[in-house]
């Protein structure tokens, strides 16, 4: 029986899947050009229903062609742990999508941790040689993410390499870049939420993030109270129970929508 460590690692992996799942369409652009280093000219979407004995569905799936005139099919996975049996996965997922589409098949891994991942990326037996490519998004420099007008794209700069600048100023940056393209109260409350999911796994930066998010612009200093200013109680109330669905800490979420305790639990 899972214990509560395990329980708590898994829903924390939930949120980070549901973020990733909302803004692909958004995102993944950007990752394949400049993370995975791929130039693409022309994109289909695949189902994604390839697989017949596993519940778990590729995180993204696209045939594609390049700027060479090579098309493939394109399947990404998005990782949070350091999964020793990822190998064994991808090499399902291989055997799946080249039955069903008898295209070449280029795998990718991204992973979202703050270290360089330990899985096996390959095997070579007697039979069967296979691998798949693993990349870091902890080794991209963030102020690429940072060029996006989309604030989807912008939040992952969290995940980047910070290059040796002081990392509250680039938080700030990253918070100030969030904020500055994102229209109305109740969209900049959720890409916020979501940039409060990612710092987690930058668990070094989150007294740093806290530190920024107080202090800057009007979110919580010149409009501390807004969710309260002019009636605005139902808007704090449908904020906070999505952050209570999401998993996220009741403490969290009252510090957050200046809600009290005890009626966020009622939700």
């Amino acid at each position: 029986m899972p214990d509560k460590k395990e329980n708590q690692s898994r829903r924390q992996a939930n949120q980070y899947d549901k973020i990733l799942r909302e803004n692909l369409e958004v995102t993944l652009p950007v990752i394949i050009r400049e993370i995975l280093g791929l130039d693409i000219i022309e994109s289909e979407e695949l189902p994604d229903d390839v697989q017949h004995t596993k519940e778990r569905k590729p995180d993204a799936l696209k045939k594609v062609t390049d700027t060479t005139g090579n098309t493939f099919v394109l399947h990404v996975e998005f990782q949070v742990k350091d999964e020793s049996d990822m190998i064994f996965r991808m090499l399902e997922y291989y055997a799946m999508l080249m039955r069903r589409y008898r295209l070449p098949i280029r795998q990718y891994v991204v992973f979202l941790g703050d270290a360089d991942p330990h899985m096996h990326t390959g095997m070579d037996t007697d039979n069967l040689k296979f691998n798949y490519n693993l990349v870091s998004v902890h080794n991209t420099n963030y102020s690429l993410f940072l060029k996006s007008d989309n604030p989807e794209v912008k939040m992952l700069g969290i995940l980047g390499n910070f290059e040796g600048n002081d990392s509250y100023l680039v938080i700030r940056e990253i918070i100030e870049g969030v904020k500055s393209h994102t229209t109305g109260d109740f969209a900049e409350s959720r890409y916020f939420k979501q940039l409060r999911i990612f710092v987690q796994l930058r668990s070094s930066l989150e007294a740093q993030f806290e530190k920024a998010m107080e202090t800057i612009s009007k979110f919580f200093k010149e409009e501390k109270d807004f969710l309260y200013r002019k009636g605005e109680h139902k808007k704090a109330v449908d904020i906070a129970r999505e952050m209570k669905k999401d998993g996220l800490p009741i403490a969290q979420i009252s510090k957050f929508t200046k809600l009290p305790i005890k009626e966020i639990e009622k939700l």
